[in-house]
């Protein structure tokens, strides 16, 4: 598995809302802070994206694409010169009105599809860290990447048949992965993390090498080694790439590893220290602990809160879209 599909797998993104979004013309819509990722793309119309503390307000055209990772409030408007609604207030109104708080295409005004995913592994800052406060997917090579999952999730949305709530979950999660790999290629000269350093030739190698095998005996030599670098060379290399020393990439990524086996699996504590690298039960206790700010016993015992405090959050009523609705049980 490439390391993408790992960190992905690792932190469990799960669709909380799918489906689809109107907004009428000359209207703006004020969503409050959240948490979570939401990738939606522009159907039909345009509108203008902004979100608090960011100066730049972004045009969504046809085809455009965004990201944005858990944070502040942010509004869509197809009119910047309109008076916020805020969109739970809005959605009230939909269901007085219609008996339903579904919304569908119509003429006029801007159309997107897309979902909302709360990530349920802990650290998910391992992910978010590398997305900036919007990552905005506009290029025409890049639309063309997306067009298909695009055309089906309008269709699911516009059409439903049976099984089109799980379909739709699931054209929202490829949206997702096509939109990061997008950033990835696109921030891959001038971005720093671990996400851009995959598009990195020698990097990129290092990092597979330490998600392939991290119970390998690495040092800042044998990596060096793997990638065909001199150490001193690809230790700077690393830093400036991906943000942070070879060696602590490592050592977090480890841990992740080992939170989850905690957390899932019936292993003891010294038979996952062993498999990843850790000779004594206690080294691998210290790391943790550096790591995960738990020990090793106290993380297994606390499976799964920060995952339901951090749904329950967003259930309370701080969601977005309409359409085919999942809410996460």
């Amino acid at each position: 598995m490439d390391p993408l599909s790992e960190v992905l797998a690792l932190f469990k993104p799960r669709s909380y809302v799918a489906g689809g979004v109107a907004i009428d013309g000359g209207m703006a819509i004020r969503w409050p802070q959240h948490a979570g990722i939401k990738c939606y793309a522009v159907v039909s119309g345009q509108c203008w994206l902004s979100v608090a503390g960011v100066a730049e307000t972004v045009l969504l055209t046809a085809g455009d694409c965004y990201l944005l990772p858990p944070g502040a409030p942010f509004r869509l408007a197809t009119d910047l010169s309109a008076t916020p609604v805020d969109f739970q207030t809005l959605r009230a109104k939909w269901k007085a009105a219609s008996g339903s708080e579904s919304v569908s295409e119509h003429d006029g005004g801007c159309y997107l599809v897309g979902g909302h995913f709360v990530l349920t592994g802990s650290h998910a800052d391992f992910l978010l860290s590398a997305l900036a406060p919007i990552v905005h997917i506009r290029k025409e090579s890049d639309k063309a990447a997306m067009r298909w999952s695009l055309e089906r999730m309008q269709e699911e949305v516009r059409h439903p048949q049976p099984g089109a709530s799980l379909i739709t979950q699931q054209l929202a999660y490829m949206m997702l992965v096509q939109a990061l790999r997008l950033h990835l290629a696109d921030g891959a000269q001038e971005g720093v993390g671990w996400l851009f350093a995959l598009a990195d030739k020698q990097m990129g190698a290092a990092i597979r090498g330490m998600h392939d095998d991290p119970g390998r005996k690495w040092t800042l030599q044998t990596l060096a080694q793997h990638v065909g670098m001199s150490r001193s060379v690809f230790a700077l290399r690393f830093k400036q790439t991906v943000g942070t020393t070879p060696m602590e990439y490592l050592t977090r990524w480890r841990m992740l590893l080992a939170g989850e086996r905690l957390k899932n699996s019936c292993e003891s504590t010294s038979a996952i220290a062993l498999s990843l690298g850790y000779e004594s039960e206690s080294a691998f206790g210290k790391a943790f602990k550096k790591v995960m700010r738990c020990t090793p016993r106290e993380h297994g015992r606390n499976a799964g809160t920060q995952s339901v405090a951090f749904a329950a959050t967003d259930a309370s009523g701080n969601d977005h879209a309409m359409g085919a609705a999942v809410s996460l049980s």
